[in-house]
Formats: structure tokens, sequence, C-alpha cells
């Protein structure tokens, strides 16, 4: 029997009604999107000491608008922290009267609609959880690092030490522009940054996207050998499995690393793992991270090498979409939504070029702006005054599973995310 919509969808149009936003029905805003094309009234609030929301429209010209959400954070009274978990989180669900009192949205994780085949680090390139290196970069990318109990935010090379068996070895990311020939004690990184989504067409969700298992594997190469490293917070790393020529799936654990036979003769399943540093840094002063999308004025300049085949499609391509931002400036940290719904035709976002020129405006350098991930992602929360607030992709829907089953309205909470950010008050901080 087919589920069909009823008070559940009556229900999200009254809440999406008591918002101000016109919707006739649920189900047409999978073909119809302009009932949020709303510009929101410029508001200002002091969520906490030290923590502030900006709410505001912004013309594009042609009567193109974006609605802009920005939390700016004086980190002498509030602090920022990147929260990941591989099973999924809202922001709604992070928040908490005495401790958290924002959150936003992350940066780029895989995302594919076959829940039967997903990585066992879902997290793209870095991931640093809880003072726990989980997963390496396969590319120098910028990042999110609480470095010391301090917020940075600056290019972070993908080269690195690690131990196994207590035995020495540098490592290297497998997407590197300059990837070295293979030296004596030089292990290469491979993870699910390194995989392929792709797209097909779909008629009822306009497309559909997965990962084919019979190629999401490490190159084949008769003289290496992959050993897929997998992190539980009880054990840490372990080698989990080996694979002589190559063919590990990428998916299979939080990364794989690549070593010539000679080079690691004495590695078995099982055997210990301890990553040492990153990009020079010592991973014992390491609070948490995340490897974070190009600076605003590298995606406006052109193709963004290293974002593209592991998204399925490049999100910095000159079309406007929904985008998150995150820069730090001296003492100040901010994030910033630049909402946009797909289908409203006047209200889709901005493209990069209008996200640098934006940045230049409000008087940050492009260059020390950068993406998270945008799109349908793109959300924040905070509470004031006692109530909980959301704000960016209202329009966002939960795609049916199957053909019997009618789209779901999931503005509130929006896409299930693998990563965020927590924003509270700096403990002793200045009032």
């Amino acid at each position: 029997m087919s589920e069909r919509p009823g008070a559940e969808d009556q229900h999200a149009v009254s809440v999406l009604r008591s918002l101000g936003y016109r919707v006739p029905d649920i189900q047409s805003l999978a073909r119809d999107q302009r009932a949020f094309a709303v510009r929101v009234p410029e508001r200002q609030i002091m969520i906490a000491p030290g923590i502030r929301f900006h709410a505001r429209a912004v013309e594009l010209g042609e009567g193109c608008f974006t609605n802009a959400f920005t939390l700016r954070l004086d980190l002498e009274q509030a602090q920022a922290q990147a929260v990941t978990r591989p099973n999924g989180l809202h922001l709604r669900d992070l928040l908490s009267p005495d401790a958290v009192v924002a959150a936003v949205s992350g940066s780029f994780s895989f995302i594919s609609d076959d829940r039967a085949y997903q990585p066992a680090e879902p997290n793209l390139d870095l991931c640093c959880r809880t003072g726990q290196v989980t997963s390496l970069p396969t590319a120098s990318k910028p990042a999110f690092l609480t470095h010391h109990g301090q917020a940075v935010i600056g290019m972070l090379k993908a080269t690195g030490s690690l131990r196994i068996q207590g035995r020495p070895y540098r490592w290297v990311g497998s997407k590197e522009h300059n990837h070295p020939p293979r030296e004596h004690n030089v292990l290469t990184v491979f993870g699910a940054a390194n995989c392929r989504v792709r797209y097909t067409d779909d008629s009822r969700t306009g497309f559909r996207r997965d990962v084919d298992p019979a190629t999401n594997l490490t190159p084949p190469d008769p003289t290496a050998v992959d050993f897929v490293v997998s992190w539980t917070p009880e054990r840490g790393h372990r080698v989990t499995a080996v694979h002589r020529g190559g063919g590990a799936d990428l998916f299979a654990g939080n990364f794989v690393l690549r070593a010539a036979h000679t080079q690691a003769e004495h590695v078995r399943v099982n055997s210990g793992v301890e990553i040492t540093q990153v990009d020079g840094l010592d991973v014992r002063n390491l609070g948490g991270g995340l490897s974070l999308g190009p600076s605003a004025a590298d995606a406006a300049a052109g193709p963004c090498r290293g974002y593209d085949q592991c998204l399925g499609t490049d999100p910095f391509r000159d079309t406007r979409h929904a985008r998150t931002l995150i820069g730090l400036r001296r003492r100040e940290l901010f994030f910033q939504v630049l909402d946009g719904a797909p289908l409203s035709g006047n209200f889709r976002g901005v493209t990069p070029a209008e996200t640098a020129e934006l940045c230049a405006r409000e008087g940050l350098d492009p260059r020390h702006v950068y993406h998270l991930d945008g799109g349908a992602s793109s959300k924040l929360a905070f509470t004031s005054a006692g109530t909980t607030e959301v704000a960016g992709s209202m329009h966002y829907l939960r795609w049916p599973c199957s053909s019997d089953q009618p789209f779901r309205w999931q503005g509130l909470d929006g896409r299930v995310l693998r990563n965020a950010f927590t924003i509270s008050r700096r403990p002793g901080g200045t009032r």
C-alpha cells in the first residue's frame, strides 16, 4: 500500500505558513520552490556575550537576491568547535541552553542516495574527532583546526608522519599535484575523497547519486601493497585488511596506506597505526579539525581541483547555489549562510564570483574566507531568549526511498550532516 501524504503534510504546511512561506502543498515543492523567495527583514541579535547574529537580504541585480545569515564570534568570549559524527546529526540536536548556543552546518562529507554502500569515514580528507585524527587528507586543502585550544584556519599540506608497529614512516596524499616517486619509508594515503560519485537521471527526484563499488578501489599496482586502516575509540587505528597489488575498497576503513612490497613487510592485519604529524603539526596538540573548501577568491578564479569527483559535480562552477562560509580575522571568527532554493527562479543563491564580491563589500579579504558545504546543507541554528531558531535551506525535502513514498519536508532539521560547528561561551571569557 502506498504511503499517502496526510496529517504530516498538513502540519508542515501550517508551520511553513507561520514562518511566512505561502506554500500550497508539500509535494509541489519538489517542482516549484518560489514560495521560499522571501526577503528577510534586517535583524541583529546578541545571542550571548561575544556571539552576534545578523540577518539581511542582499540584492544581486535583475530582481535576484539572497538572504545572508551571519554569526560573528569574539574569540575572547566565545569558542567554536568542529563536531563530527559518522552516523549523522542535526543542528538543533546540538543546542543546549547551558552549553552550545549556536551551530552551523559543517564541511564537505560524502553524500549518496545508496544507503547500502557508505564509507566507514564519511568526512572527506582531514577529520580530527575529539583530539583523534581519524582520517588523513589526500590533497593539500585549507582546514579549520583547534590547535593548542585556539581556532586556526589555513592551508594544510597533505604530508606528515606516522608509525606502524612502532616503525616510523612519512606519508603523502594520493592527490597531491607533485606526488613524489615512491621513496623509502614514504606511504601514500587514499580515502573516501578518492571516490567518484556519479549522477544519473531520476524521473521523480531529478537525479540520483551513488558510487559503483566495483570501481571504487585503489588503483592496481603489482609493486604495491595497500593497508586498510580502521579507527575505533577503544583501539585507535589498526590495519584491518591487506591488499597486495592494490584493489582496496576506498570505503572499507578510515583510510588506506599504500607501500612498496619491500617497505612494510612486517605489517599484518591488526598491526597498530599511530599518526604523529600532519603538515609538521604534532597531532597531540589538535583538539579537532576538518578540511575546508577553497577560499572565496580561489573559487571565483576558476575550477578547483580536488572537490569535484568525490562530490559528483563541482559546486564551484559558475552557477548560483546556496553557500556557507567561514573566516577568521584576528580574534573574530565568522560563519555566513548565503541562502537559496534551487527551484525558485530569483532566489537560487550566489555564484563563486558573487560570493567573493560580497566578501570584499563587507571588508573581508576573499583570500581568507573559505567555503564550507553548501547547497541544501547550508543552515545555522541558535537559541535566543529561550527560543530555538533556524535559518537556511528551509525548502529541504527528504527524498522518497521508493516510488510509493511521498516527499517529506524537513526544513527545520535539514539534511543529515556528518559534521558541524558548535558555538559556545568560552569558560572564563570576559563579559
